[in-house]
């Protein structure tokens, strides 16, 4: 059975910055659309702002779905898992918004969460804020027992390879505008 907080306390908070990663989930308001969970990390992108709000640097990817999801409708849970130590899941449920790059509030939120610069600081593409209405922990018996051996260099190099090239800005008109359902994510708008 799972327990609810009021809050994110100091002992959560101290919890979430030992993961090594975490998940966000989001879902489209139409039946046949598809659910997306996205991994996210390293944990250093995510930052717990208040007692009722998480942030998270969102960089350049192969889709869109969670900024699409939250641009229609608002809904996300983030979810940590321990893969190391006791077992334990913790999700945080609630509304989040895309704050894109070159939007006024981008910088003052970069800054005010105290986010460290990425090595490709032009894959940057948003910061996802959460307004958590829902904490709640569950056993995590289930998950296993994994070791953290470190961050892959590929994402850092892929990234600087499309910078050298000049395809940042195409690589993210092409794949992140839209997404798998059509939904306008970054600079889109929606298709079918």
């Amino acid at each position: 059975m799972a327990k609810v907080f009021e809050r994110i306390d100091e002992h959560q908070r101290a919890w979430i910055a030992r993961q090594a990663m975490f998940f966000v989930g989001t879902a489209p308001l139409a039946g046949d659309g598809h659910v997306n969970v996205s991994p996210k990390g390293p944990i250093d992108t995510l930052r717990v702002l208040d007692d009722h709000t998480v942030a998270y640097l969102d960089m350049m990817g192969s889709g869109a779905e969670t900024a699409a999801h939250l641009r229609e409708n608002g809904r996300i849970v983030v979810m940590f898992c321990a893969f190391e130590g006791p077992p334990r899941i913790l999700r945080l449920h609630g509304r989040g918004e895309v704050v894109p790059t070159d939007s006024e509030r981008f910088e003052p939120l970069f800054r005010g969460a105290a986010f460290t610069t990425p090595p490709v600081p032009e894959a940057q593409r948003s910061i996802v804020v959460v307004e958590v209405e829902r904490i709640a922990d569950s056993c995590g018996y289930s998950v296993p027992l994994m070791s953290y051996e470190g961050e892959r260099d590929h994402y850092r190099l892929s990234a600087e390879k499309h910078r050298r090239k000049g395809e940042l800005e195409t690589n993210v008109a092409e794949k992140n505008s839209v997404s798998i359902d059509g939904l306008p994510a970054f600079g889109g708008e929606r298709v079918g």
